[in-house]
């Protein structure tokens, strides 16, 4: 008789009350308040035979006994409300596990590969978190034991055939859960095509979702192909819907001489925009003029796009719906339909518009002495590029220089007070592509921001911090109780503070870390020390990841990095629908209005910071894609990079002339096998001791330049 296995048997008992105990404890969450009793639990759970059962009971007892769940009447069971549940959005990894983005904690919930319990990428689900091993553990870790809510059904991935054409698969990019396709789902696909899979179920005990392909996208060698996928990923409507744009059709954008007559009257007011000279839809205009007592009144003019846009409308709704516009690296989804954005709200030159403006008198200094806000009409004269506008600060002649000089003079000067009074000071480089008419990549270079881009983002920075100062505060400065959405930037997190403090020490430079202030003229000092050092780029690099991420809400913390106790966006309603709320708003306010409840406005506000993350996560995808197809042409080549990520699988490494990063994995560096050092950011070989730490620079071999995953494969090579 064959010897039994029970070391195996136990296994598979472990394994099942595990599943069990999950499965007990999703039912009772989804009866929170109704008791049940364990033969309810099996007859939810589909549980028919004796051993099922005997299983279900003794899970109910390791629940009792962990005090998971409660016996509320004899034999019927509840779910403990304790706070080790928590509800989240699930980021997952391509080695299986997920991180747990849960409102209110600083850093996410970690989840094992195996415990996530068939999750997918962004979905809403319910965590149990453990309790910490120790006092020192600085990232909390747990396991998902419900699926509130899909995020998505449909994905995009590459469609491979399985044995004997029998079956196919989807490929994700993220290398989670590949999806089973049965041979009657797979349509018209051909091996290597990007698809549109649509989850369609996910058998219990099954490691694969399954789908059925609903569209066959094409090669993902075609960058129309690849764009338009990252569209279909993140959900971004390619057009409009008809209805939408009939409406938009019909709205008459003529200016009406009553309504302007309602409006201060700004057209014969010197007035010009300044934007990139590919931009076409220009939402904000300056006006300058010198008033009689030797004051500057200097005019923010946004486009009045509520006027248009009425709350309830079609348009209202698909641009809430929206909530941004998302600028890929070949095209733009826009908020708003093309009639508005580039037509009726855009402040072309020589076109009467309508506007919502604040006007502020100043003097040479730069101190406000006077504030209005309301409706207003204008007159554009003049369109200027940033380019045009930095010659003319650079020395050039040209139209209304001495106004743009004053401008720029002016924004210097607030430039100057806002850093003194404690903003952080990054420089932001974008990565741009020159593009052919196939829309592919034949050139990357970078936008640099420059004199004639800083005087317009401080001019907006004035509007968008006066705007919501004029709303927040009584006419004695003391805080009122008025319902607004603020623009918020929360203190950056103090253990990252410290490892950066602790980490730079060794290069030489010193952080103080103290009040806000202190803290922040420390940082901008350091920035400073390490502006074309070799470690330049490590420090920036930690000093950014410093920093708390920005969001939208009705509960106002001041925003940390621009040293503003009140900040708004206001500026930019053309592209940002929280702009639009401030618009209304502000209305309201300027008509004697009461303040509204709060609650329907933080709805709104996390909607839109929900959008605004979806939006730079597609724009990142679409400029990955585009960076991995330029460097197609140099696999094999060598170049000089530097390290810009640390793991323990690899390293991660950027080419400074393309920005472009890719990979290296620990298990190919040769010679030595590597450690993962985290607080000093470093894989260290175990014999040589040869370190490779953020930072440090490397010459490197291009091995891939995968189009699929979007990600370049590099090795080491000796200097």
């Amino acid at each position: 008789m064959p010897r039994r296995n029970f070391k195996n048997t136990k296994a598979k008992k472990d394994k099942n009350i595990t599943k069990f105990t999950k499965s007990i404890i999703e039912v009772l969450f989804q009866n929170p308040n109704k008791p049940l009793n364990y033969k309810q639990i099996a007859a939810a759970l589909n549980l028919t035979n004796r051993i099922d059962t005997e299983l279900l009971i003794k899970n109910l007892n390791v629940l009792l006994a962990d005090k998971k769940i409660s016996e509320v009447e004899r034999g019927k069971y509840k779910i403990n409300a304790t706070n080790d549940y928590m509800v989240g959005i699930a980021d997952l990894t391509s080695s299986g596990s997920a991180y747990i983005m849960i409102d209110g904690l600083e850093q996410d919930v970690f989840v094992q590969k195996g415990k996530t319990r068939n999750a997918l990428m962004g979905d809403t689900v319910r965590v149990y978190v453990y309790p910490k091993k120790h006092a020192n553990q600085s990232r909390a870790e747990g396991e998902i034991v419900e699926i509130i809510e899909r995020n998505k059904t449909e994905f995009t991935g590459i469609f491979e055939l399985g044995k004997n054409g029998n079956f196919g698969f989807v490929t994700m990019q993220n290398g989670n859960h590949d999806f089973f396709i049965p041979k009657e789902k797979i349509k018209n696909a051909q091996p290597g095509e990007k698809v549109v899979v649509r989850l369609t179920n996910w058998p219990e005990g099954s490691n694969s979702p399954f789908g059925e392909i609903t569209q066959v996208l094409g090669s993902p060698d075609d960058t129309d192909v690849e764009i338009h996928a990252i569209l279909l990923e993140y959900d971004l409507p390619a057009q409009f819907p008809e209805e939408v744009e009939e409406e938009a059709n019909q709205l008459d954008t003529s200016i009406d001489e009553a309504e302007a007559a309602r409006r201060r009257d700004m057209r014969n007011v010197t007035t010009f925009t300044i934007d990139p000279k590919d931009a076409k839809d220009f939402d904000d205009a300056l006006s300058i003029r010198k008033l009689e007592n030797g004051n500057w009144e200097i005019g923010v003019h946004i486009a009045d796009v509520t006027h248009y846009v009425r709350p309830g409308s079609l348009i209202e709704q698909e641009a809430y719906k929206r909530a941004t516009s998302v600028y890929l690296v070949d095209r733009v989804v826009p908020m708003l339909p093309e009639v508005l954005s580039n037509v009726a709200c855009s402040l072309r030159p020589n076109e009467d518009k309508y506007t919502f403006s604040g006007v502020f008198e100043m003097d040479d200094n730069a101190k406000i002495l006077k504030t209005w806000f309301g409706r207003t009409v204008t007159h554009s004269d003049r369109r200027f590029t940033y380019e045009e506008a930095q010659e003319i600060i650079e020395g050039k002649d040209g139209d209304f220089k001495d106004e743009i000089l004053t401008l720029d003079r002016l924004a210097k000067t607030m430039r100057g007070k806002r850093m003194k009074y404690g903003a952080v000071n990054f420089d932001k480089v974008e990565v741009k592509f020159d593009l052919d008419q196939e829309h592919n990549p034949q050139g990357i270079f970078f936008k640099i921001s420059k004199d004639s881009n800083k005087l317009i983002e401080e001019f907006m920075l004035l509007c968008n911090k006066k705007v919501s100062e004029f709303i927040s505060l009584d006419k004695h400065g003391k805080e009122n109780a008025n319902t607004y959405i603020y623009r918020v930037h929360d203190d950056p997190n103090p253990d990252k503070l410290l490892d950066l403090k602790n980490f730079i020490r060794q290069f030489g430079y010193e952080l103080e870390i103290g009040d806000r202030k202190t803290t922040i003229n420390s940082m901008n000092k350091l920035l400073a020390e390490v502006k074309g050092k070799p470690e330049e780029n490590m420090v920036e690099t930690l000093a950014m990841r410093t920093m708390a991420k920005a969001k939208y809400t009705t509960e106002n913390i001041g925003h940390y990095g621009l040293a503003f106790d009140y900040y708004t966006h206001f500026t930019s309603p053309i592209r940002r629908y929280p702009d639009m709320i401030a618009h209304r708003l502000l209305q309201d306010y300027l008509d004697g209005k009461k303040s509204p409840a709060a609650a329907v406005y933080e709805d709104k506000a996390k909607h839109c910071s929900s959008r605004e993350k979806i939006a730079a996560e597609a724009e990142r995808e679409s400029i990955k894609y585009m960076q991995v197809k330029y460097m197609e042409q140099f696999v094999g080549q060598t170049f000089d990079a530097f390290i810009t990520g640390v793991q323990d699988y690899g390293i991660f490494v950027e080419i400074p002339e393309t920005r472009c990063e890719g990979l290296i994995r620990s298990r190919a560096m040769k010679g030595d096998h590597f450690v993962f050092d985290e607080k000093n950011h470093a894989l260290i070989g175990k014999r040589t001791r040869v370190k490779y730490q953020l930072g440090s620079p490397v010459r490197i071999k291009v091995l891939n330049a995968d189009l699929i995953k979007k990600q370049l494969d590099f090795e080491l090579v000796d200097a």
